[in-house]
């Protein structure tokens, strides 16, 4: 399961299974589009429902961009309205940010910080499956981390807030030095189960910031909103650490358990005002993941 950012939500609704199960449930709902719980349905009780970092909240989502008070739900018996509390990133309905409160209909998409919720007006097996679709179709099956057409959608919007905020974007790219070599020594199989743990590793070394995704082959991407080439920098390292550290298990038929070694080389790049497109900011960060092969492999620049 992808968890790019990793997000710590605590929620009183019942699971997907009892969302599937229980069709004559009628309350209105939000459902994860993001993170480690994405499709997960979270029921909206009549009354208040606050949503941020507090612990206090209803709605309790540890991840960056979101504030302490972020925002609130009045649900009421015929409608719901979402309100922003003066979060310091906003907070947006179908990617426009909202001043006033908003009656929210079936279908609305709600973004806050790097948090996307689908709202419901009841939970209902249609629900359930249109998320399952929705994930299937952001998700790599592979290493379950984000595919590239989510990664892109994700930078286009980054890019698009970094320059109305004046904010810093990174990028860091990885590709997996060698990695010919699994497939050609151990197998297809052993290949996979490679780059699905290079992923996990890859996924764990973030710390909770940035969104993860699978490039492509054994190349992946990491958009990092916010984060200066320090931290960028920083990121990338802990990557690349990880990597290096990790001892693959590989399992051969006929030969038995073996044990496989694996680098990674990164490259990280800045957004600059003289970019316009997405592949621009992507080429800056594959170019300096070249200057790390060309250097020998299994290092970063920046």
């Amino acid at each position: 399961m992808p968890d790019t950012p990793t997000v710590n939500v605590t929620r009183s609704g019942v699971s997907l299974l009892q969302a599937v199960a229980g069709l004559a449930v009628r309350r209105p709902c939000l459902i994860l589009y993001s993170g480690v719980d994405a499709g997960l349905p979270f029921d909206l009780d009549p009354g208040t429902v606050l949503l941020g970092r507090s612990i206090d909240a209803q709605l309790h989502v540890d991840s960056p961009g979101v504030s302490r008070q972020h925002a609130e739900l009045q649900v009421g018996e015929d409608d719901v309205l979402l309100r922003d509390l003066g979060s310091s990133n906003g907070t947006f309905v179908n990617e426009a940010r909202i001043s006033a409160p908003v009656r929210l209909d079936n279908g609305d998409l709600i973004r806050v910080g790097l948090l996307v919720f689908r709202f419901y007006e009841r939970q209902s097996l249609e629900a359930a499956l249109h998320d399952r679709i929705y994930r299937s179709a952001t998700v790599d099956n592979c290493t379950e981390v984000f595919n590239r057409r989510y990664l892109f959608d994700t930078l286009k919007r980054e890019m698009r807030l970094a320059r109305r905020y004046q904010r810093p974007l990174a990028v860091i790219c990885y590709d997996l030095d060698h990695f010919k070599t699994v497939n050609d020594r151990y197998g297809h199989a052993a290949g996979d189960a490679v780059l699905k743990n290079s992923a996990a590793l890859l996924r764990a070394s973030q710390h909770g910031v940035g969104v993860l995704g699978r490039l492509g082959g054994e190349e992946f991407a990491v958009v990092l909103p916010h984060a200066g080439i320090e931290q960028a920098l920083e990121v990338a390292e802990r990557g690349r650490q990880a990597i290096a550290e990790h001892a693959f298990a590989i399992s051969m038929s006929g030969t038995g358990p073996a044990t496989h070694r694996q680098t990674v080389s990164a490259g990280v790049a800045m957004l600059t005002s003289e970019m316009a497109e997405v592949t621009e900011l992507l080429a800056a960060a594959d170019h300096k993941l070249y200057a790390s092969k060309h250097a020998g492999r299994n290092r970063v620049s920046g």
